[in-house]
């Protein structure tokens, strides 16, 4: 994942918890915590977790795609308009090739947009927002994904506060308008090929020194490239039919119609999307997180606390995600037995001296100190005896994901009743469909061997 993304994706999360409330994130903390390292990049630590557990990053991808294939579609919608522009200009050779209306028909809206996109970085800073809106748009629709609705708006306030907007809508805009010159200096080239042209000036209140000038004037930079201009005799013979057969005038104009529309179409489109790609990469290596949001800055004693708390303050989660370890098998060692909130029961049971003893969980001092001691120290099997009595609390269960999440593997044991007592069925049966929910083996005796060994 860049740097772009990971600063995407902690932006999102901002936003969803500046929007819709805290989000339940004490185990996120803890990781962020132990993986150490400034605040920023805890923050990034807790954002990926949370991203990657509530389907964000997943959306990310899948947003990805859809951007990809929006400028794909995009990419086609400006070739296609460039080919148009090419027949429209040229025509199908029956009838003579206007030459001021071809170059009008073929710059004429390029220049405009051109210079309005211009003033717009000059003055506003805001160009290209109706064609960034479009791609957007159609970047979400492809997504297909109803999370990634949450991810456009938090990239377009990343951008906009370190004010990289304009150049990424400046990459796009130029890029889309040099696929379309492209297209229309291939179909001009393309049609001159294969038809016979010819190529006339026409006029009412003009005199013939003014188009002898404005051709003169437009060819001058393309000459500097090699392309030839006509000469005056020739540019006045045009004023008639008289050049419709001269063979050299007609080359001469196609070769300035074609200068003039690569110096003066397609070589600016491609220097301005040079230069905002230039601007993009270079302000992109500099993003930083901004720490005094008030998103941000109220993290900072959470992940960074003066002086370490015990217990957990947050309220239990209001759903249950299934078990996705973070812990490898390479990362983790030895077996460890573990109970939650048991009454009247003697314990520890009697274990080999390869599995230890947590002991029991019964207040959050014990189990914070124990969830701190797991994100330093992961046990390769870990058994969790929880007391099928009692009922499967969300705290509980999110307590119990938590600790298997520190550990390479999991097993859950719901112990017998006491002699005498009978398990309520209807209760049992809770507890096998929330840890199935988690997707966590569970059984209702002490998976001893298998703490020993690792296999059953």
């Amino acid at each position: 994942m860049t740097v772009l993304q990971n600063l995407w994706l902690t932006e999102t999360i901002r936003l969803r918890e500046e929007h819709a409330g805290p989000l339940e994130d004490q185990e996120a903390n803890r990781l962020a915590r132990a993986a150490g390292g400034d605040l920023a990049t805890r923050i990034h630590h807790r954002a990926r977790w949370l991203a990657e557990r509530d389907g964000l990053t997943e959306a990310l991808r899948h947003w990805l795609q859809g951007a990809r294939l929006a400028l794909i579609a995009l990419a086609l919608i400006a070739i296609i308009s460039g080919a148009g522009l090419g027949f429209a200009a040229l025509g199908d050779g029956q009838a003579p090739v206007n030459v001021f209306w071809a170059l009008g028909s073929l710059l004429g809206l390029n220049l405009i947009l051109l210079i309005s996109w211009a003033l717009g970085l000059v003055f506003a800073g805001e160009q290209g927002a109706t064609l960034g809106r479009l791609w957007l748009w159609l970047s979400e629709k492809l997504a297909r994904d109803a999370k990634a609705a949450q991810l456009a708006p938090a990239l377009l306030l990343l951008l906009q506060r370190h004010k990289l907007n304009r150049w990424a809508l400046g990459v796009l805009v130029n890029g889309l308008w040099l696929l379309a010159m492209l297209s229309a200096l291939v179909i001009v080239l393309m049609l001159m090929a294969t038809r016979r042209y010819g190529f006339v000036w026409e006029t009412t209140i003009l005199g013939g020194g003014t188009f002898v000038a404005m051709t003169q004037a437009l060819g001058a930079l393309p000459a500097l490239l090699g392309f030839s201009v006509p000469t005056v005799e020739m540019i006045r013979a045009s004023g008639g039919d008289a050049a419709l057969n001269i063979e050299s005038a007609r080359q001469a104009w196609a070769a300035w119609l074609v200068g003039v529309l690569l110096v003066y179409g397609l070589l600016p489109r491609l220097c301005l999307a040079l230069l905002c790609l230039w601007r993009w990469r270079r302000g992109r290596a500099t993003l930083r997180l901004d720490l005094n949001l008030p998103g941000y800055a109220q993290l900072r004693e959470r992940l960074m606390p003066s002086s370490e708390r015990l217990g957990v303050n947050d309220a239990a989660p209001a759903q249950l995600h299934p078990i996705e370890n973070a812990v490898s098998a390479i990362n983790s060692d030895g077996a460890l037995l573990v109970a939650i909130e048991l009454d009247d029961r003697p314990w520890p049971p009697k274990l080999p001296e390869t599995v230890k003893s947590a002991g029991i969980l019964d207040s959050r001092e014990s189990r914070h100190k124990l969830l701190e001691q797991l994100s330093r120290f992961a046990p390769a099997r870990l058994a969790i005896a929880c007391d099928p009595r009692r009922s499967p609390d969300r705290g509980s269960l999110a307590l119990i994901a938590e600790l298997a999440r520190s550990a390479g593997a999991t097993r859950v044991w719901l112990l017998q009743a006491p002699p005498g007592e009978a398990l309520d069925a209807e209760r049992l049966g809770d507890w096998h469909t929330a840890l199935q929910q988690l997707q966590l083996p569970f059984a209702d005796c002490m998976p001893l061997n298998w703490l020993e060994t690792g296999h059953d």
